[in-house]
């Protein structure tokens, strides 16, 4: 049997230890890069939802007719829709997640907006959006709601009201369809008649619910059914909370002109429905509760309409 001399004992530990630094040095350098690529990533997330949130912008036109856009994102993209009730407004948060490296991106970093109402599902995935927006009237203009859907998600609208149809149509979004549903699997159905779909709508003049995911939400205005079609329940919900606090800033601030009107000889009469609107919007605990709202809104419009010296 051969035995290793003292100079071959050396040569073999001193391969194995450049063997075990430069396994260290791989080590190193793959953790190095991979949080360099993280920060990168999550910076490139933020960029996005940040761009995404400035995107929405002109849709928040003022105007009374629904305003339709879209945008790309280069890469396949998930936007994570978050909403928050607590603070004055409660929060809109837009969180970004992209496809790379075979995962998708997770970031922890949120972008928030006090004064946007976005109601999609809670996750909408795709590299082509359509947004559209509607004023929310209640009884006066109290935000412009927002809605997203993928490219690759196609809506079918089944027996919608000739209203609805004809809003629709003159949208022109791509991925919105009021012909040809039944015999199209890969379409999202959304029945006005019937029940046999993926969302049904009860619409009778504006009011009404819409039953998805196993859910109910009610809704008291076109602007509202919008957002319940095309959002899950969670999302509807808050944000129709948050539109409540909105509703009950904006009243204070009418009940604070009633009050300038009133000291230069011109009063609405206004104020006690006003104070009445602001403990329904406190009190509200769900689009159930709606109903009451409604018929209080009316009546300030219509009292508003007649008024010599009108708030709105």
């Amino acid at each position: 049997m051969k035995k290793l001399n003292s100079r071959g004992i050396e040569m073999s530990f001193t391969w194995i230890f450049a063997i075990i630094v430069g396994i260290s040095v791989l080590i190193l350098a793959f953790i190095l890069i991979s949080k360099i690529i993280g920060i990168g990533t999550m910076q490139r997330d933020v960029k996005v939802a940040k761009e995404v949130g400035i995107l929405l912008n002109p849709l928040e036109t003022g105007f009374e007719n629904a305003k339709t856009s879209s945008f790309s994102i280069p890469a396949e993209s998930r936007i994570i829709n978050k909403c928050y009730t607590e603070g004055n407004f409660g929060r809109q948060v837009i969180a970004i997640s992209q496809f790379g490296f075979g995962k998708w991106s997770n970031t922890d970093v949120d972008v928030s907006f006090l004064n946007k109402y976005i109601f999609s599902n809670k996750t909408t995935e795709g590299r082509k959006f359509y947004v559209f927006s509607k004023p929310f009237n209640f009884p006066f203009k109290v935000a412009d709601l927002i809605y997203i859907t993928s490219a690759s998600d196609e809506y079918c609208f089944i027996g919608a009201p000739e209203n609805i149809e004809d809003e629709l149509s003159n949208m022109n979004q791509a991925n919105f369809f009021t012909e040809d549903c039944r015999d199209n699997e890969r379409k999202i159905k959304v029945c006005f008649l019937g029940s046999d779909c993926d969302i049904v709508v009860r619409y009778d003049e504006g009011s009404g619910s819409v039953l998805k995911d196993g859910e109910t939400m009610y809704f008291e205005n076109d602007a509202l059914m919008y957002a319940a079609i095309f959002s899950n329940s969670a999302i509807y919900e808050c944000q129709l909370k948050r539109l409540m606090k909105r509703l009950d800033s904006l009243s204070q601030i009418y009940m604070d002109k009633i009050g300038f009107s009133a000291s230069k000889g011109c009063d609405s009469n206004l104020n006690p429905k006003l104070i009445q609107l602001n403990s329904y919007a406190n009190s509200l605990s769900s689009s159930g509760n709606l109903g009451q709202i409604k018929t209080l809104t009316e009546e300030i419009d219509e009292l508003n309409n007649y008024a010599i010296c009108s708030l709105w």
